[in-house]
C-alpha cells in the first residue's frame, strides 16, 4: 500500500480544522463503533498534535493525533523520547484509498521534528496488519479499550 493519498495532509492547527477532526472522529468511533462520546473525547485533545486529511475539494478523511513529553508517558511506559499515536480514524468513503498510512507518516514526521526516537500505539486488533506493514510491530498482551481488543506497538524512528 502506497502513501501516495488521494489528499492532503496538515497539522491542524486552526479552529476549523481541529472541528473537522473531532467530526470525523465522531464519525467513525462514536456512530461506527459504538465509543461513548464522553471517552472520545479528553484532555489530551488540548495539548496532542492533530493532523487532517482532506480531499482536494475540502472534504475531510481523515484524522490521527500525537501525544508527546507528560502527555504521552503514561501510554509509552514512562520514556519521554517515545510519542503516543492515537485516534487514527478514516471515513468510511476513504478506506482503502493510502489515507491512514498518509496519516500515520505525517503523524511520524511531526515525531521526528520533536526529536522523538519511537512511536507508540494502541492498535484495534482487526488492524494489526495495517501497522505491521507500516513498520510497526505489536508486543505485550491483547487489552480492551473502550470495549474493543487492541493491542499495543511500537515503531523506531
Amino acid at each position: 500500500m502506497g502513501v501516495s493519498a488521494p489528499c492532503t495532509v496538515r497539522v491542524a492547527e486552526d479552529p476549523a480544522d481541529r472541528a473537522a477532526c473531532f467530526a470525523v472522529r465522531k464519525e467513525v468511533f462514536v456512530v461506527e463503533q459504538g465509543v461513548a462520546e464522553d471517552i472520545e473525547y479528553d484532555a489530551y485533545d488540548a495539548v496532542a498534535v492533530h493532523v487532517l486529511a482532506v480531499r482536494e475539494d475540502g472534504l475531510p478523511l481523515g484524522t490521527g493525533r500525537l501525544l508527546h513529553g507528560e502527555a504521552a508517558v503514561a501510554k509509552t511506559g514512562g520514556d519521554p523520547s517515545v510519542g503516543s499515536l492515537g485516534r487514527l480514524a478514516v471515513s468510511r468513503q476513504a478506506r482503502g484509498l493510502g489515507v491512514g498510512a498518509a496519516l500515520v507518516r505525517a503523524l511520524e514526521d511531526a515525531a521526528r521534528a520533536r526529536g522523538l526516537t519511537a512511536v507508540d500505539l494502541h492498535a484495534q486488533t482487526h488492524a494489526l496488519g495495517f501497522y505491521e506493514r507500516l513498520g510497526y510491530a505489536a508486543y505485550g498482551p491483547e487489552f480492551p479499550d473502550a470495549g474493543i481488543p487492541h493491542r499495543a506497538m511500537r515503531r523506531a524512528l
